[in-house]
């Protein structure tokens, strides 16, 4: 299907589906959103990112995910008017909510909250009444973001795949529960789910640690899925958790294995891949004969794939979201030993459309119950909005930040650039759940630092390259490093080195020689003591008890002007 056929085939959806019409019952909408046509011989339904969110949450899409090089203007690198525009989509409707950051607080309030396992369970009963066959993959980061996915190690969110009928998965953050964990958890608990990683080898004599890839037979249609897990986790991640394994993209490993399902019968050949969207994209025009990569890592809720040509033809590159917020719907036209034809929707998971599966809420309730009185904990009430998501600080980064600033007493703050963490609307409670979703790591600890003006350059350039790097091969963490207590500028477009200037606290230049008190948490490095961040962050809470409207610190930005990634 060409993209012009496809781009009429949303737009109408669009219109059709999903306005919510003042008079229209929810089961009608639900009926418009959801009952897709049934199209083709082979289905494949996608998520990612979950993030062990196990119970309905908000979630703002990004204002910032600046594109550079030939990413730049091109998905997934495109916001708010800029995606609906490239897309078809009708503002101001459900899809534009469920894409965009546009009105957010608004539009949350009109269509409630999206994902939870016992609405997306729904969801997949749903579609697989019209596709029996259709198999349920998982790009991962699915053990890990929640306070009951850390204290279980993840065993929470296993019982809720299998629950769920989750087919095969691959892996990112489920390594950093520590490779005997994820080895326990593949050989002892996980089955009759597959986990996938052919990237992910021994040290010593390169030995693959997981199955590379499975061959299936689906309604007739003999179908190869090859796991490729987040190729930089021991950089990204603390290495010492996995520290006889390797990682890497294995492009040539890669493109062997598709050779050989190729050559044992596999007409379809599908990459179910933890990379990120700029990775996949470079890698579908080198890699020949997949077909589909279905991919996550970054978050990117793109309503539509990219066709990339490549030697052998062309490859459909997804990405599926995050946190259950999503759920993709592949179906594919399979005639004469190759894809013909093809339809992909990417379904926004509205709690308020979809009745809860009674087993799945039942499972959820005994995961929950013995935590609840913690879980449920008010900390505070925010008066503003609270997100995370997008290139620079978030209001619950900087709210983070502030929290680190006042308690540790230092005079800049640093943390992590990741992508999860759900979203809290004004005059919503602060509670010790909402703080874990935005801190429950394995590595959580906070600290306090003595740094020079040159060292914190260095850090940041070093993250920064990282996330505006043009070559999508060393793209190799989350989002920039977020930034409190100074201010800055940045050129992504720069090169390494040259993109962080004008570095000031209080209004004057930090000096290169000179030492500054500098907080952080979840260093990578081995041996780190000092108190987990949630007790940082919730102690500054309850002291203050409401928070009052937060301005992220954004650097300023030179040399972006006009970029679709930036709103």
């Amino acid at each position: 299907m060409h993209r012009r056929d496809f781009l009429r085939l949303l737009a109408f959806a669009g219109a059709a589906g999903a306005s919510l019409r003042p008079g229209l019952s929810a089961a009608q909408a639900a009926a418009e959103l959801y009952d897709l046509p049934k199209f083709g011989n082979l289905s494949l339904l996608h998520m990612a990112d979950s993030h062990a969110q196990l119970i309905p949450t908000y979630y703002r899409e990004p204002n910032i995910n600046i594109g550079v090089g030939a990413a730049e203007g091109a998905p997934p690198h495109l916001v708010g008017e800029a995606l609906l525009k490239h897309f078809g989509i009708k503002p101001g409707g459900i899809l534009a909510h469920a894409y965009t950051y546009l009105d957010f607080a608004a539009a949350a309030q009109r269509y409630g909250k999206v994902g939870g396992y016992a609405h997306l369970a729904a969801l997949v009963k749903r579609l697989r009444a019209s596709r029996p066959h259709a198999l349920l993959l998982d790009s991962g980061d699915t053990w890990q973001g929640s306070a009951t996915a850390l204290w279980s190690q993840g065993a929470d969110m296993i019982g809720a795949q299998k629950r769920l009928g989750v087919d095969l998965m691959t892996a990112h953050w489920e390594f950093t529960y520590g490779a005997a964990r994820v080895k326990q958890a593949v050989d002892k608990e996980l089955a009759p789910i597959e986990f996938l990683a052919q990237n992910v080898k021994t040290l010593d004599f390169e030995d693959p640690v997981f199955k590379p890839y499975t061959l299936r037979s689906v309604n007739g249609v003999p179908l190869a899925v090859i796991g490729q897990a987040f190729p930089y986790t021991p950089i990204a991640n603390p290495r010492y958790m996995i520290a006889e394994w390797s990682f890497g993209i294995q492009e040539r490993r890669l493109q062997k294995l598709v050779d050989e399902v190729r050559a044992k019968g596999a007409q379809v050949v599908v990459l179910l891949s933890h990379n990120g969207m700029d990775i996949d994209l470079k890698l579908a025009g080198r890699v020949r004969g997949i077909d589909a990569i279905l991919g996550g890592h970054t978050h990117d809720g793109m309503p539509a794939p990219t066709a990339v040509p490549n030697g052998a033809g062309r490859t459909l590159v997804t990405n599926a979201g995050a946190n259950g917020k999503f759920l993709a719907v592949l179906d594919l036209e399979v005639k004469g030993g190759r894809v013909a034809d093809y339809r992909y929707r990417l379904l926004p998971v509205f709690s308020r459309l979809l009745p809860a599966d009674a087993e799945m809420a039942a499972y959820i309730e005994s995961v929950r119950k013995p935590h609840r009185a913690k879980l449920e904990e008010k900390l505070a009430v925010t008066e503003s909005l609270l997100y995370r998501r997008g290139n620079f600080n978030g209001s619950f980064d900087q709210l983070i930040l502030d929290a680190m600033l006042a308690v540790k007493g230092a005079q800049i703050g640093f943390s992590p650039g990741f992508r999860w963490g759900t979203t809290l609307l004004p005059g919503d409670a602060i509670t010790f759940e909402h703080v874990m979703d935005q801190t429950a790591i394995t590595y959580p600890t906070s600290t306090l630092s003595e740094l020079t003006g040159e060292q914190i350059k260095t850090i940041l350039e070093d993250v920064c390259d990282n996330l505006f790097n043009p070559d999508p091969y060393r793209q190799q963490g989350g989002d920039m490093v977020r930034v409190g207590g100074m201010t800055y500028s940045c050129s992504p477009n720069a090169a390494m080195g040259k993109r962080i200037n004008d570095m000031r606290l209080n209004g004057k230049p930090l000096e290169a020689s000179r030492t500054y008190k500098v907080a952080g948490w979840a260093p990578v490095g081995e041996g780190a003591q000092g108190e987990p961040i949630w007790e940082v962050v919730s102690r500054y809470l309850r002291d203050k008890k409401s928070i009052a409207p937060i301005q992220p610190s954004v650097p300023r930005l030179i040399g972006v002007e006009g970029n679709p990634g930036l709103a």
